[in-house]
């Protein structure tokens, strides 16, 4: 029996398609998001629950609810940056298997489209990770609090397509191919 060491990659995997997805609904006319801000990915190893967050996400984001014709976004994130809550792991996820952030240092989310959608709004849009591209469609429920925009959404997605986790990893008994990106985005608003 092989001896498997634990890997959040899968977890950096959902956490950038889903901040990607959240910042292009997100943002008010704002460039980032602060420090209320919050994109974490949750994966099952060994079908137990593991969480770990992105530090860097950024943001070019136009949106009024009002205007949703011109609505766009672009949301670039460090690959680099996600953190599990052990450098060892973190180390590992920026590695060649995971995201191989040497060579890919970026995931990208473009929308192509914001539209009202239920309570809430859809952002269509390209997700980029590891040089491969797919096309997405996430929910986001939209507030206004104080003098800030919110954004929260839970978005699946599957780490393999994006060849997030080769060689022993792309095994699914031992890390689930479904990520969920959970986002909590705070923008000033305009």
């Amino acid at each position: 029996m092989k001896n498997y060491r634990f890997n959040p990659l899968s977890c950096g995997i959902a956490a950038v398609l889903l901040s990607a997805s959240v910042l292009a609904v997100a943002a008010g006319n704002a460039a980032t998001a602060d420090a209320k801000s919050s994109v974490a990915v949750v994966f099952k190893q060994l079908n137990v629950p593991v969480e770990g967050k992105f530090k860097q996400v950024h943001a070019d984001i136009q949106f009024d609810p009002a205007n949703l014709a011109a609505a766009r976004a672009r949301i670039d994130i460090d690959v680099a940056s996600f953190d599990i809550g052990a450098a060892e792991y973190n180390k590992e996820v920026a590695g060649k298997d995971w995201f191989n952030a040497a060579a890919y240092p970026t995931a990208s989310f473009t929308s192509t489209q914001i539209k009202a959608s239920g309570a809430g709004y859809s952002v269509a849009g390209s997700l980029k990770i590891k040089g491969k591209s797919s096309d997405v469609v996430i929910p986001v429920q939209y507030s206004k609090q104080g003098g800030a925009q919110v954004f929260d959404g839970v978005s699946p997605i599957k780490r393999l397509q994006f060849d997030v986790g080769s060689g022993e990893w792309k095994d699914t008994s031992l890390v689930a191919d479904e990520v969920q990106i959970k986002f909590h985005l705070v923008v000033p608003a305009k």
